[in-house]
């Protein structure tokens, strides 16, 4: 049992405690619902329980799916700010495979899929840039270079709690303008009882029995293990302690056809005028499509602003949009995640209560990957243009013509560590004076090695495709892509070390809460917090990491390295889901079918074997990952410090015969950001006749550069609950948020532009602009967030609740030019470079959340949660949509009439709906879960600029279990039952760029619970 007193055990934001108020409206609800007609049944029996009764009468137990739904519908009503949360009655209970699937059943959360699970997070349609996540009450870290958190790296059996708070109050941690997720995990001596648990669960994947997987078994599992103890002394102190572990070894099929993607140069929107010989689909000789035949390549349609006209260069030319490969991935793969929690509480008094918490994982994931690929920019002259099919946005459903085919592949792997260390000191002053000392730490690392292999075919081949349903299907004459004699030509290794990132946050945090106790005032809240995030990419000898790079010519030897490496193709019924038939058919010259080379498989080699027999054929060749560096050009550096402090006041009272409670309050965050570049090193050079010159050191050494930017922010609160009646809710909240931009865009890269013309006499007017990325100088966007809600609560089984909500954001993205200082040559020269910027644009979300949970007597329940929104936010495509460029006096210029429509907020879905059936009935319970997400436009973390569109997606889940006894319980869950895939858009809707096809995951599990 806990020593600390009634009052200092409330929670003190008031986020899942009871306030008193709180306590007397919930059993006012129980014992009123008695009259109400349409529950009356049900609020008897509840009302039954809810009593005190003798002790010879049986008290029933609510247990399972039931009890996460009163646990759901209590979280919501007793909080002071509008929240839904999860939580579990004991560690490991949480009815979800993951934390993203957990958070999924939460009204208005919606995830991003990878690997056939939730990862990223969005809230009321918002997407995840715009939330923060919260690990007992403390910053996450990630490996993405962005704000988010992956999800699945924390196993959902060791938390204890989850939840969404859609407004906040001054207490909070900055950073959640669309809302702020909050995982706690458990604190021994509050949890109160022993608890020994255990739990295994096989894994199957029905699309994996059709692998030959050579990195995963047919069976998967996760094992997890948990304890709770607590020990009382004579002395009045007490010792609480809790440890859990988890092992998940499992594979994520996953079979893909894939497009170029626009996140760098290799997707076009090409000419398809066929009046027009010069470049485009009818160009008069063969070659790429987006370049000319006479003039400048890598153009395509020409956005650029025609000083004549006014217009785009290509302004009403028709055009069709192409990449240059278009391919089909089959992958073997596996994941493996080892996670340890632990917690220690320890109160020598009851005016005291230490907390160490620790969360560790450490996530490794694999993919042996096998690629057909068809290069498809060039246009073949007479065949391309003339046949060539479109759709109303160019998207291409029919091509023809002559190009290379390759057999590629690849051998992937991530592995990603987080830990998470926490201490939180309290202290009861007094009666009146509660003080909180809080530290924290936080750290993802993150690294990716890659083998990627290449054989390709030494002549351009014909071949045609069409699109299908789903995905297209290729017909190809007279070439069997089965044979692996046909990929002998320009046979090439990469071996690369990349993605190499360590993020991490140091935190402390003082508060105080005293209590007022007098008038409609109960307590008062107050404290400072500092925090550093750090965030290291590492450069190397390509961009983001470094390469080794071998080839080996055609001829006998390439056919010896392909024939001594083949392998089986690894699937069978590859695809299958997705596609209407063959995805390839083999033809003669006269058009007859040839049953090799027709199917849905392709020959295909072990990576491994390939690359180190490439790297063998040359001469000193050593087959070894290359280590990147911090001294790189391609090195990001970012320091983020800041200081916030806050006070807030919470109130409870009664007004016109109303009870109404909540707080006001306001935080100011106070933040400075310090990032660390290299560019090479330079001498300035004078001539005989005085002309300046820059001329690259020849020691190989880089200089150090730094850039910098900070803000002060004022972020007010204001929540309000009125207690209309016994079993009604009036809820409203005002409050100020702020999102940082991501760490990774806040770097500085700079490089000098140089007067050529051989007439500069000084250093300034020898320099005469930068090139670079990354701003560390770049604001928060800011929002004014208002919410009300009706809120009904019949029984403790039942609620609707309905919540209008309004978001004012000021600020969007725009391409500005401004003046940075730097030194060259011991003088101070201010130079104007272009870059991504805040602006002061407003724009606008309104939105609609509606939440419905009620059971029957029969033991059948259902839940439902909906939310609409709707925005005039705009994200231009930097390549295809309107740019615009501000100079430094403020002067706006449009440089490119775009053809594709601006994005909304990344990540916005206008549709997010969650429900679900369940029947629980003595010892078995079973639910059946949907979700729905509408189309969203989604961020590459590479290239953050550029348009991508995730299409709309239904996903049905199942889970049942059956309590055997009170030790043993058996479990089943099935994740994307229907094996819906992940399909996406490139630039604009209906541009189809890559389909993602998962199937089924099944889990059969056992837990054994003392």
């Amino acid at each position: 049992m806990s020593l600390k007193s009634s009052k200092n055990n409330k929670m003190r934001s008031g986020q899942f405690a009871l306030s008193p108020v709180a306590k007397w409206v919930r059993t006012a609800a129980i014992a009123g619902v008695a009259s109400s007609c349409v529950f009356s049944a049900h609020a008897q029996q509840e009302q039954a329980k809810a009593t005190e009764v003798e002790p010879d009468v049986e008290i029933i137990s609510v247990t399972g799916t039931r009890r996460t739904i009163q646990d759901q519908i209590a979280i919501k009503r007793e909080a002071t700010t509008v929240v839904d949360g999860l939580s579990s009655e004991d560690i490991g209970d949480l009815p979800a495979l993951s934390i993203g699937e957990a958070l999924e059943s939460i009204t208005g959360a919606a995830s991003h899929r990878e690997n056939g699970g939730a990862t990223e997070i969005t809230i009321r349609g918002l997407g995840p840039f715009l939330s923060a996540t919260h690990i007992n009450g403390r910053e996450a870290t990630n490996g993405s270079g962005d704000r988010s958190v992956n999800f699945s790296q924390f196993p959902s059996e060791l938390v204890k709690k989850v939840a969404i708070y859609k407004t906040q109050d001054a207490s909070m941690i900055e950073g959640g303008v669309a809302g702020v997720i909050a995982l706690e995990t458990v604190t021994p001596l509050d949890y109160g009882k022993q608890r020994l648990q255990g739990e295994v669960k096989l894994n199957y994947n029905p699309d994996e029995s059709n692998v030959d997987n050579s990195l995963q078994s047919d069976l998967g599992y996760r094992g997890t293990f948990s304890y709770v103890d607590q020990f009382e002394f004579d002395n009045g102190q007490a010792v609480g302690f809790s440890f859990g572990v988890q092992r998940q070894d499992i594979s994520q099929p996953e079979a893909e056809y894939r497009s170029s993607s626009p996140s760098g140069s290799s997707l076009w929107a090409c000419l398809n005028d066929p009046t027009n010989t010069n470049e485009g689909f009818y160009r008069s000789s063969a070659g790429d499509c987006e370049d000319q035949v006479n003039g400048s390549n890598n153009q395509g349609y020409d956005t650029e602003i025609d000083p004549d006209t006014g217009k785009a260069v290509s302004d009403g030319t028709p055009y069709a949009w192409t990449g240059s490969s278009r391919s089909f991935r089959q992958n073997e793969t596996s994941d493996e995640r080892d996670a340890v929690f632990f917690a220690f509480q320890y109160q020598p008094s009851a005016e005291w209560d230490i907390n160490f918490d620790s969360q560790i994982s450490d996530r490794t994931q694999r993919e042996a990957r096998h690629d057909l690929i068809f290069l498809q920019k060039r246009a073949t002259p007479g065949v391309t243009g003339p046949s060539l099919v479109t759709n109303d946005v160019g998207g291409i459903l029919h091509w023809e013509g002559e190009e290379r085919i390759e057999s590629a592949g690849e051998q992937f792997s991530r592995e990603e560590n987080y830990r998470g260390y926490g201490l939180n000191i309290e202290h009861t002053v007094n009666d009146r004076l509660t003080i909180d000392l809080d530290l924290a730490y936080s750290k993802t690392s993150r690294e990716e090695l890659q083998i990627s292999n290449r054989g390709r075919t030494a002549g351009r081949n014909f071949f045609s495709w069409d699109m299908g349903d789903n995905i297209p299907h290729f017909t190809l004459t007279d070439f069997d892509v089965t044979d692996i004699s046909n990929f002998t030509d320009s046979l090439r290794t990469r071996i690369d070390r990349e993605n190499v990132r360590d993020n991490k946050v140091v935190s402390a945090r003082l508060d105080f809460d005293y209590l007022v106790d007098s008038g409609m005032f109960t307590t008062i809240q107050g404290g400072v917090r500092t925090s550093e995030l750090s965030f290291t990419q590492f450069g190397g000898t390509n961009g983001n990491g470094s390469r080794n790079q071998f080839t080996l010519g055609s001829g006998a030897e390439a056919l010896d390295v392909l024939q001594g490496c083949q392998i089986d193709f690894p699937e069978s019924g590859f695809l299958s889901s997705v596609s209407d038939g063959n995805i390839i058919t083999h033809v003669d010259s006269d058009g007859n079918v040839v049953d090799t080379g027709t199917g849905s498989s392709w020959a295909t080699y072990d990576n491994e074997c390939f690359s180190q027999a490439v790297v063998a054929s040359n001469e000193g060749g050593v087959f070894e990952y290359p280590e990147v560096e911090y001294q790189n050009a391609g090195t990001i550096d970012v320091t983020e410090k800041t200081t916030a402090a806050y006070l807030m006041a919470n109130y409870d009272t009664e007004m016109f015969g109303k009870f109404i409670r909540g707080n006001f309050g306001l935080r100011i965050v106070d933040t400075e950001v310090t990032s660390i570049g290299f560019r090479n090193s330079f001498d300035v050079v004078t001539s005989d006749t005085g002309i300046l010159s820059l001329v690259e050191s020849d020691t190989g050494t880089l200089d150090k550069i730094k850039g910098g930017g900070d803000y002060t922010k004022f972020l007010p609160s204001f929540n309000l609950v009125v207690d209309y009646s016994e079993d009604i809710l009036l809820r409203a909240g005002i409050y100020r948020g702020m999102s940082r931009a991501d760490p990774s865009d806040l770097g500085y890269s700079r490089s000098f532009q140089e007067d050529t013309s051989d007439t500069a006499t000084t250093i300034s007017d020898l320099l005469v602009g930068v090139n670079g990325s990354g701003n560390p100088d770049t604001q928060p966007l800011m929002s004014w967030n208002y919410d009300a809600a009706f809120e009904w609560y019949p029984n403790e089984d039942s609620i609707f609740a309905l919540s209008l909500y309004y978001k004012q954001f000021q600020g969007g993205f725009q391409q500005r030019t401004v003046i940075e200082d730097f030194v060259v040559g011991g003088e101070t020269v201010s130079l104007p470079i272009t870059n991504s910027v805040t602006n002061d644009e407003e724009s606008e979300i309104l939105g609609l959340e509606t939440s419905f949970s009620y059971r029957w007597d029969n033991g059948i329940g259902v839940k439902f949660g909906y939310n609409y929104a709707d925005t005039d936010f705009e994200f231009e495509d930097s390549l295809y949509g309107d740019t615009f460029v501000t100079d430094v006096d403020g002067n706006t210029t449009q440089l490119k009439e775009g053809i594709v429509e601006p994005g909304s907020v990344p990540g916005f879905s206008k549709h997010v709906f969650s429900s679900q059936l369940y029947y629980q009935i003595g010892g078995f319970d079973t639910a059946v879960i949907y979700k729905y997400r509408s189309e969203y436009f989604q961020p590459y973390t590479s290239n953050g600029t550029r348009l991508r569109y995730v299409d709309s997606v239904g996903v049905w889940e199942m889970r049942a279990s059956y309590k055997i006894n009170k030790h043993f319980r058996v479990k089943a869950e099935a994740i994307n039952l229907f094996s819906a895939p992940k399909s996406q858009d490139f630039f604009v809707e209906d541009n189809l760029g890559e389909v993602n096809d998962y199937g089924p995951r099944l889990f059969l599990g056992l837990s054994y619970k003392l």
